[in-house]
């Protein structure tokens, strides 16, 4: 693999994760605000009639510095594998498969366990018009909110990948696979409405995941559901809503 300047990682990815942002949000915002629309009886006339309204142009400004800021840390990323002081590994088999597929989960599980302490931390009022607000301007989120963080924030967050590639071996291929599900799992959770209906299986898949429909009561009640993937430490630690279940 040829290094490159730091520089230029960051300009690639850059580039890359605004890509990603603009069509991949797009594309679903589209799909479900305006093609599907009527299907899951959302109410698209102001969206419709005004693509780039000022939430949604907020979350657009939002997440453009916060591209800069996740581009940079991948830029340490990148620079830092080149350097050999990563814990990236190359062969799938290393390991062992059964690590190749765990070690997915482990990070998955780590990093909802520090979304849930830091997102409740930003929560607190000393802390909230700081790190946290700009994210809550939109209290109907769209799925142009999923990535919309202050400056601030967007540091805390990417931290925690640019920490895990030091302290956990990874394959490159389980890191792709952790940053898909992070960008997923963050856009179903803004699209702002209730993808499914109510059914056994998925009132069963509820308890244990967190979806559109406990992000949404989040935005609208700020002090409860703050988990990113797993609703594990809203129900120990009493933020979960009473009525979420039932």
């Amino acid at each position: 693999m040829t290094d490159h300047s730091f520089s230029f990682y960051w300009s690639v990815f850059f580039g890359l994760i605004i890509a990603r942002y603009f069509l991949l949000v797009g594309s679903i915002y589209i799909l479900f605000y305006s093609v599907l629309g009527k299907k899951f009886n959302i109410e698209t006339s102001k969206a419709i009639s005004s693509p780039f309204n000022k939430s949604i142009r907020q979350d657009v400004e939002l997440s453009l510095v916060s591209g800069l800021i996740f581009a940079f840390c991948a830029g340490v990323i990148m620079s830092s594998y080149d350097l050999g002081i990563t814990l990236f590994y190359r062969d799938p088999l290393q390991y062992g498969l059964w690590y190749l597929i765990g070690s997915f989960w482990i990070v998955l599980v780590l990093q909802d366990t520090y979304f849930y302490f830091i997102h409740r931390l930003f929560h607190r009022p000393k802390l909230f018009k700081w790190f946290h607000r700009g994210h809550h301007r939109s209290v109907e989120p769209t799925p142009w909110t999923s990535f919309a963080f202050d400056p601030p924030e967007a540091v805390i967050q990417a931290l925690f990948l640019v920490v895990i590639v030091f302290i956990i071996p990874l394959h490159y291929i389980t890191f792709i696979a952790i940053l898909m599900t992070m960008t997923l799992w963050s856009i179903v959770n803004h699209l702002g409405f209730q993808l499914f209906a109510d059914s056994p299986g998925h009132n069963f898949l509820s308890r244990w995941l967190i979806g559109a429909k406990h992000h949404l009561i989040h935005h609208k009640q700020y002090n409860i559901h703050y988990g990113l993937y797993f609703t594990f430490w809203d129900k120990l630690l009493g933020t979960q809503d009473i009525n979420y279940d039932k």
